[in-house]
Parts: structure tokens; sequence; C-alpha cells
């Protein structure tokens, strides 16, 4: 076993003082920053109604933005596909964040065995903290919102485990599902009992926290951009507040990823390669883009039925027939919406890119992005024609 797993370290963080100052700094501020209450109170404030009427994100973030449905959309109508983006994003957030709880704690676990290393558990407590408060706003916003406009759940969820599909949309199966639960279960396993594993996983964090601040810096502007920031629609704020929570979340997954991981003995060659799996396993995650909600890496053909609810909602009223059709110059056709889906993809696989230049035991395809700079638009266009074929 010894030569699959490094023996722990006797070395301390203290022994890094500048790593140690980093770490130090960034719990600080995180603390000194909490916007714990003030999210609290923003969801008790939420009311539907009082804010149904005006847009929560930037008007490109909205439901299948600049496709056919969004060029014949009534004014009232935009309004409610901009409020679906949001109720859509950050259910997908949801469940990311999740899986983020668990294993910031199995993760803890693994750096107990470490001298010194209280620092990083308490910072790590203090985001989970942080992380169940953000999933009971998006929930307490996201299920109203649904309840209003269709009496029912379509892109909300009720409360997941951990080791389900990351990807609420995914291109998945029965077999896939359990084979994906499984190895989330060994990798839980794994890091909890072992320093650079436990490290290791920020680095996975770090890389999927990459994709969330290409768009919520954006998300986040239009509250910090409103003109009156007291009378912002609540969900605006949110977005702001969950923004400023997860620049402090990414500083620490770069300093533990890039820094901490430093301090440590050479990884062993079994634990390089569970670290390159967790990190193809992202490329995977990642293949995909989404003309409906541009930011998320969904597998659209899995987000059909919910657009045709949508569709045929007292929104829309479409028949059958009507919902079909416009479905299919949605998602089969090229339009300004795809384009843009596809550019925060490949702003998305260039920023992981620069990410990793620094993790010295990345495989060439995980520094290069070899998965996931294998999709494009083309091939999009070509999966969707497939796949509507059947939905039809």
């Amino acid at each position: 076993m010894k030569t699959l797993f490094n023996e722990p370290t006797t070395n301390t963080l203290r022994e890094s003082e500048k790593v140690y100052r980093k770490l130090q700094l960034n719990y600080q501020r995180n603390k000194q920053q909490d916007r714990t209450e003030m999210l609290d109170e923003a969801a008790q404030s939420f009311h539907y109604e009082t804010c149904k009427n005006e847009y929560w994100n930037p008007e490109e973030f909205s439901l299948l933005y600049g496709t056919p449905l969004w060029d014949q959309a009534s004014a009232s109508q935009k309004i409610i596909l901009n409020h679906l983006y949001w109720v859509a994003y950050y259910s997908q957030i949801i469940s990311a964040e999740i899986a983020t709880i668990l294993f910031n704690q199995t993760s803890a676990a693994g750096l107990y065995a470490q001298e010194d290393f209280r620092l990083i558990c308490d910072m790590l407590d203090l985001e989970s903290a942080q992380e169940r408060t953000h999933i009971s706003a998006f929930k307490t916003v996201s299920e109203q919102v649904e309840s209003a406009l269709f009496g029912k759940r379509i892109f909300t969820y009720p409360m997941r485990g951990p080791y389900g599909e990351t990807m609420v949309y995914a291109d998945t199966n029965v077999l896939k599902t359990w084979w994906k639960k499984l190895q989330l279960q060994c990798f839980g396993l794994l890091s909890s009992g072992n320093t650079f594993l436990a490290c290791q996983y920020f680095t996975v964090r770090g890389v999927r926290t990459l994709n969330g601040k290409l768009v919520q810096h954006k998300l986040s502007g239009y509250y910090q951009t409103h003109p009156e920031k007291e009378k912002a629609p609540i969900p605006a704020k949110i977005s702001y507040y969950h923004f400023m929570d997860e620049s402090f979340h990414f500083n620490s997954s770069t300093i533990l990823s890039h820094d901490v991981v430093k301090c440590l003995k050479n990884p062993t060659a079994f634990e390089q390669f569970v670290a390159n799996l967790g990190l193809r396993g992202c490329q995977k995650d990642h293949y995909h883009f989404s003309v409906a909600i541009n930011g998320i890496f969904w597998y659209d053909p899995a987000l059909y039925p919910a657009i045709y609810q949508v569709l045929c909602s007292e929104i829309f009223g479409m028949s059958d027939r009507e919902a079909k059709e416009m479905m299919r110059r949605c998602f089969t056709e090229e339009s300004l919406g795809l384009h843009r889906s596809c550019q925060t993809h490949e702003e998305a696989i260039a920023s992981y890119k620069v990410y990793l230049e620094k993790v010295d035991y990345a495989w060439k395809s995980n520094r290069e992005m070899e998965i996931m700079a294998a999709n494009s638009l083309s091939k999009y266009l070509s999966l969707q024609k497939q796949a509507f074929a059947k939905f039809e």
C-alpha cells in the first residue's frame, strides 16, 4: 500500500509562511464579509408578485435568448424567460453545491493527520455553511416562481443527495448514473484518508468554479450597476451576494490546489491517476453546451421535455405541433443564442487550461482540455437533429 499512497507528512503549513498567510487572509476576509445574514433576509423577503415585471439578469441571460422563441416573444414573455434562466441556472448551482458540502468535509478529514492544518478545516467549515445558505435562498426563490407560473416543478426538484449526477440535465442512463455514484463514493473514501487527494479535490472544484465565475460575474453586475440598489429585485441581490461568497471559495480552491499541495510529498503514481480521473470526469461533464441556458453545460436533448412544458404552458399557449416546431427551430438551427453559448464554452476551455498550467501532475489530455475541445457548433447541431427526430 505504501507504493499507492504516501504516508502523512510531518511538515506544517507554518513552515511555508507565504502559503499560510494566503490562507489566513482569505479566511479572515471571508468571515468579515460573510453575507449569510443578508442572503437569509433577502430570501425571506422575496415575493414574486413584487418583482415579476422586471428583469433579474442582463437580458442575454434569459432562457433561449437569441433563438426564434426569443425573437417572437412579447415584452412580458421575455421577462418571464429572464426569470426562468435564473431559476434553471441556480437549480444547477444547488446540485453542485450539495456535492461541494460533502467533499469539503471529506477533504477536511483527509487533512486531519497533518500538523497545523486547522486553518484549512475552519475555512472549509465556513464555506460549507455558506453553501447551505445559498441552497436555501435559491430554492426559496425558484420554487415560488415555478409555483406561480406553472403550479408545479419544471427546473426545480426536491433536495437530492451528493452522489447523483452533478449536471441536472446530463447525457446519462441508469447504468451511467450508478457508475457515477460509485465513483463519487470511492473518491469520498479515498480523499477522506489521503492528504494529496484531499487537496486535489480543490483542483476539480477550482476548474468547475471557473465556469461559474464567467457567468456569475455578469449576473452579479446587474445588481452592482442598478441605479437604485435598495429597489433592485431580490433575485439580483442574491446573485450578487452569492458571487461575492464564491469569489472567496475560488481563492480557497486555488491556494489549496496550487500552493498547499506543494507543501506535501510528491504524489505517487496511483494518487496522480485518481487525481487525473477527477479532471477527466469534469471535462466529460462540461463537454456539452446548451442553447437554452448560456453558461450551463447541459445536454440539451435531456432538456427537451422541460422546454416543451414551458411552451405548452399558459405563458406561451402553444399546441403540441407549434411547440415542437418552435423547438426544432431553436435546437437544430444556428442562432445568435447558439453562438453565444458556444463562445462561453470556448472561454471556459481557455480559462481551464490557464488554471491547470500550475498542476504538474495533470495529464496532457487534461491540460489541453482535449475532451471538451472536441465539441463544436457543427457537432452540436448534428446531435440535436438526431435527438430531436427521436423526440418528435
